[in-house]
């Protein structure tokens, strides 16, 4: 029975045409609008790497001066100094830590046919693949050994290693890189972290900037005295000269911490509290304030990666929808009234109103499907305007097999719901008023 209704549904399109193909366009407008909304809220607020991300943390100090602070203000800033990071490097708490900050430098290929440009990277440890779980193409990152030395090693973006090498492994070769040789010890394989959780701070697009270049050994580019490129954060006097900046307070490097269970959470708070109390004994770390641990979840809501705008339009968007359903609402109860005489004989004839009902939802239902697919394609077209816009935009506007499956979802679901009203009514008709008017 399910199978004729269905029929019955699909030959109903062609009744009444015009106001058919409103409906259809009503509820895929309404759809499209409120699932690239979704779309958008849904890659943004998505967990980035979900198997460890209870077990990724990063620690906020506040070294910031006593002058103008009030207790329970917020922290000095969400980066951290280089001597606390060495400091917390060398403390080997947790199974993995790395520390991160941001370089940009010349590359001078071999290749003729391609001129001296600017790459951007990250300054890491060796840690910091095996963390993040950093997927390889060729090669490895370098080991703790090259860490301690700061070796002048590299590893390339595969999009990076194409633009000079082609499709050749170039792992082994020398490059030039701020007027220096590094060695290549691997090139990583496309790497796409949508939000891009562990280096946001400093990054113009944040959350949703676009694969780094290259990476290469933190102690590498500070023994070059590489300059950061990100925000950096000072509250007191820096003493002349890079070494006079490394050893100040100003704050620019981003700190990460892997635990091996979610349950060391505790203990590596109990070491951040007792490393910010060994360091007040030596005159640092003035303000006393309390020790901060974030995991990946915890960190994105600190930076309000998915900002208030973006719930509002959400909402705006859903708001919208209703207002298509109510259009919805009154076209169908349009559709259905003219077919009051057919309704009256069939209950003449012995159909009873739950066999009316079903097969007027399942009318209902057909229109929805209709309605989705148009909507996943005005959809698309959407997100592909939106992407448009920014770079960053680029990175979220793209639409999932799970998103796909809400759309048709959403769209059958608001069409059903769209027609219980008009359905019921048309349960109501008075089959003896209706053959008596024929």
């Amino acid at each position: 029975m399910f199978q004729y209704y269905f029929l019955l549904g699909v030959r109903s399109l062609r009744r009444n045409p015009a106001l058919t193909a409103l409906m259809v366009l009503t509820l895929a407008i309404g759809v499209a609008a409120s699932v690239a909304t979704l779309t958008i809220l849904h890659v943004m607020s998505g967990d980035p790497i979900p198997d460890k991300s209870n077990r990724l943390f990063v620690p906020l100090l506040d070294n910031g001066p006593t002058e103008g602070y009030t207790p329970g203000d917020k922290p000095n800033d969400d980066q951290m100094s280089y001597p606390d990071a060495i400091n917390l490097l060398n403390g080997k708490a947790g199974e993995r830590r790395t520390a991160i900050y941001g370089i940009g430098q010349s590359i001078e290929p071999e290749r003729k046919d391609i001129g001296a440009f600017t790459a951007g990277g990250l300054a890491v440890t060796s840690d910091f693949f095996n963390m993040f779980d950093v997927p390889f193409l060729h090669g490895q990152g370098w080991s703790p050994a090259e860490d301690k030395t700061g070796a002048d090693v590299i590893v390339l973006s595969r999009k990076l290693s194409a633009k000079l090498y082609g499709d050749a492994n170039p792992v082994g070769q020398r490059m030039k890189l701020g007027g220096l040789q590094y060695q290549i010890v691997g090139v990583l394989d496309t790497w796409k972290v949508v939000p891009r959780f562990h280096r946001i701070i400093g990054n113009d697009d944040g959350a949703f900037e676009d694969e780094d270049e290259l990476y290469l050994p933190f102690a590498s580019a500070i023994r070059h005295e590489f300059q950061r490129n990100g925000s950096t954060s000072c509250t007191g006097d820096v003493t002349p000269g890079f070494q006079g900046f490394l050893n100040s307070e100003c704050t620019w490097i981003q700190f990460w911490f892997e635990t091996r269970t979610a349950a060391d959470r505790a203990e590596l708070q109990s070491f951040l509290d007792s490393y910010a109390t060994e360091q007040r004994k030596l005159g640092r770390m003035k303000r006393a304030a309390p020790n901060m641990l974030y995991d990946v979840r915890e960190w994105l809501d600190h930076l309000k990666v998915v900002g208030n705008d973006s719930k509002l339009s959400a909402w705006l968007a859903f708001g919208f929808l209703i207002l298509c359903l109510v259009n919805t609402i009154g076209l169908l109860l349009a559709k259905f009234s003219v077919r009051a005489a057919e309704v009256g004989v069939r209950r003449a004839l012995g159909a009873s109103r739950r066999e009316i009902f079903t097969q007027f939802l399942i009318e209902t239902t057909v229109v929805g499907l209709v309605g989705g697919v148009l909507g996943l394609l005005l959809a698309f077209g959407a997100l592909a305007l939106i992407a448009m816009q920014s770079k960053a935009l680029t990175v979220v506007a793209h639409m999932d097999w799970f998103m796909m499956l809400t759309t048709f979802a959403m769209a059958v679901a608001a069409a059903v719901l769209a027609g219980l009203l008009p359905t019921w009514r048309a349960c109501q008709v008075t089959p003896a008023l209706q053959l008596k008017s024929q």
